[in-house]
């Protein structure tokens, strides 16, 4: 081979390999730049915040976690509000009590803009004459929510129910 033949195919290899640096610079770039920033929120209810009996939203005391933007909650509110349309998974626990013995029986529902959303219906047995009277409800659903609307947490019940304790977590997953 001749010696300018020589210098021809090592300049080649060179930019092929300062192009294939570029390109790996450009992927790690915009990888990193889709990232998506979480959203999350977890609010607090302790005892002593939800002291109306019966049916009541749930006021949360302390915000345990905010990350991102797109869900916003005031201490001391019952309201979370949603600023950024999006899917949202969100979970709570709803811990209720009664303090005498009798029927005993709550309910939980999560409302938007204060419109009970039926499908999030979650129901508690009935208890009769126990001294079971105490319970936690749960849940865990998805929903499409939209730019201003104001998510809260119901207890439900006709029963002399208190709220001493909840907790929900929400996080925008899409």
């Amino acid at each position: 081979m001749c010696c300018g033949c020589n210098k021809t195919i090592i300049s080649i290899c060179i930019a092929l390999i300062l192009l294939l640096i570029a390109i790996f610079v450009i992927v790690i770039v915009i990888n990193n730049n889709n990232i998506k920033e979480p959203n999350i929120l977890v609010a607090i209810a302790k005892p002593g915040d939800n002291t109306t009996v019966g049916t009541t939203t749930i006021k949360f005391s302390e915000n345990n976690i905010v990350e991102g933007t797109a869900i916003s909650h005031t201490e001391g509110s019952d309201e979370v509000i949603i600023n950024e349309t999006g899917i949202y998974q969100i979970s709570y626990q709803l811990f209720g009590v009664q303090d005498v013995t009798g029927t005993f029986n709550f309910n939980a529902v999560l409302l938007v803009n204060n419109t009970p959303l039926n499908d999030t219906f979650n129901q508690s047995p009935v208890i009769r004459n126990s001294t079971s009277n105490r319970m936690t409800l749960t849940s865990t659903v998805i929903l499409r929510l939209n730019a201003g609307d104001i998510l809260k947490l119901q207890g439900v019940s006709i029963e002399d129910i208190t709220y001493q304790n909840a907790r929900i977590d929400i996080e925008k997953i899409g």
